[in-house]
């Protein structure tokens, strides 16, 4: 009996072995061309190339020898037969990044001048906002050949996304660069990884059936703002606390709060989500009316907008994705897959918020988990 268990775990182990051994290049199979902007166009382009490709952050492409790339990089594309240097990836632009430039206003709280000043924020060029997020502070690129768990730490410190040169003319062998030349790339994301981890799920064994507690990627720290917080104000909650989402919370009638500021969402009743991504599906003249709105009645209206409507399988803004303490990790990346949102919040028996579980806490416990298990084989 005890042969025919350890014969099992070998088995198992294994296929985790086989897994962990496949590259960044597995994983990129089925993903298409690269989207990009060029560094002239508005922030209104952007955003409509955003909405167009369905896609959260675009990299910014621009002449060579002309710009610093983000973080000091020098992202190159280049001919693949003469090698001349084509273009200069200079940044990635985020939502993020449009938000918190959108939000920047000067010192001054009028709303009023928030929605005057926001047509000519949108004719702005995109180079001139990049960086304006912590993660467009750096641009990364990351190698083909990079195993699964070098991928997953480089995924596991809060970056989202990093550009892979396909045919690489640089010596590394795998592993994250700033310095890169090649004549085409593909964008690879956490969520990428993460559908990658799901669709090998056998492959992962027990690790996917432990709850989110038990691996430690429950994330007990999570911010609110109220359903009396308005539009323009929670965009500068998201960009002071460089947060993507947060959810929406009853607000108290026990206790005044201040409902332009970020609260602590712990043990509050969630009602929504308010996301950096919803704002993608903006047109500018909606925008403009919408600054002023509560945040949640913006999400009720925006999620009757066709844009969401039409992509099958996504969360619209106003659905709330979440689940107990107690659920399993593959219940949660399932409900991250389909619904194909960022985050999930996590509540207690009462509905009420205990923390939330995002991407990176994800790929950070697995690979600790995996590490783990590699060490005992």
């Amino acid at each position: 009996m005890q042969q025919r268990k350890d014969e099992q775990e070998a088995t198992a182990a294994k296929t985790t072995l086989r897994l962990l051994e496949m590259t960044v290049k597995d994983m990129l199979v089925d993903k298409g061309r690269l989207v990009e902007v060029p560094y002239t166009a508005t922030l209104g382009d952007t955003m409509n190339a955003l909405v167009a490709n369905k896609v959260v952050a675009l990299p910014v492409a621009a002449p060579p020898g002309q710009w610093i790339g983000a973080g000091g990089s020098m992202i190159l594309e280049s001919d693949k037969q003469t090698g001349a240097v084509r273009k200069h990836y200079i940044g990635m632009v985020t939502m993020l990044d449009i938000v918190a430039y959108i939000a920047d206003d000067d010192g001054s709280n009028d709303q009023t001048t928030d929605v005057a000043n926001l047509e000519k924020k949108m004719m702005v060029p995109v180079s001139s906002i990049i960086g304006r997020s912590f993660e467009g502070l750096s641009l990364w690129t990351l190698n083909p050949n990079t195993n699964i768990l070098d991928c997953m730490e480089l995924f596991s410190k809060g970056i989202h996304r990093a550009l892979v040169p396909m045919d690489s003319q640089m010596e590394n062998i795998q592993g994250v660069e700033l310095v890169e030349s090649a004549s085409s790339y593909k964008m690879l994301t956490q969520m990428d990884l993460l559908k990658f981890l799901k669709d090998h799920a056998s492959e992962l064994g027990e690790i996917l059936s432990s709850s989110i507690k038990e691996i430690g990627c429950l994330n007990q720290n999570v911010y609110a703002i109220t359903d009396r917080t308005k539009v323009i104000d929670a965009i500068k909650c998201l960009r002071t606390a460089l947060l993507n989402a947060v959810p929406i919370v009853e607000s108290s009638n026990d206790f005044e709060e201040d409902h332009r500021q970020l609260v602590d969402g712990e043990g509050r009743k969630p009602i929504g989500t308010f996301s950096a991504t919803d704002l993608r599906g903006c047109h500018l003249s909606a925008l403009q009316t919408w600054l002023p709105l509560r945040a949640l009645e913006f999400t009720e209206l925006v999620s009757r907008s066709p844009l969401f409507a039409s992509k099958e399988g996504v969360s619209a803004p106003k659905e709330m994705v979440s689940c107990q303490p107690q659920a399993a990790l593959a219940e949660v990346i399932e409900k991250i897959v389909s619904k194909h949102v960022h985050r999930v919040w996590v509540v207690d028996e009462q509905g009420l918020l205990a923390g939330l579980v995002s991407l990176t806490d994800i790929v950070g416990a697995l690979r600790v988990s995996l590490l783990s298990k590699i060490d005992v084989m």
